[in-house]
């Protein structure tokens, strides 16, 4: 069975990248790599993987890249450090946290 994963990288300019990806190995090599120098994280070296999750179709894991992207900072710090109440938090009060933050 092939797997797909959606990822958060840590860029060196401190933000957050989120990406989807088939062979996670091969996508931070790239990444790492500074290949494709007009791709966000490529001024924004090195990376470090953050969190990852596995899907089984690659429907579920566009889906779920597309949601994070659209999260705060705080909400995908909140993930990342697996704070479940954190996550649940942000999600219910983003006219007090706002969008960016």
């Amino acid at each position: 069975m092939k797997f797909y994963f959606v990822y958060i990288l840590l860029c060196s300019d401190n933000s957050y990248y989120t990406g989807m990806t088939n062979d996670l190995e091969r996508r931070l090599a790239q990444h790492n790599s500074g290949s494709g120098k007009f791709n966000y994280t490529s001024t924004r070296l090195p990376v470090k993987l953050k969190r990852y999750l596995q899907c089984a179709n690659p429907s579920e894991a566009i889906k779920i890249e597309k949601q994070i992207k659209g999260w705060s900072r705080r909400k995908k710090q909140a993930l990342i450090d697996e704070k479940w109440d954190d996550l649940i938090k942000f999600s219910k009060n983003y006219k007090e946290y706002g969008n960016r933050i």
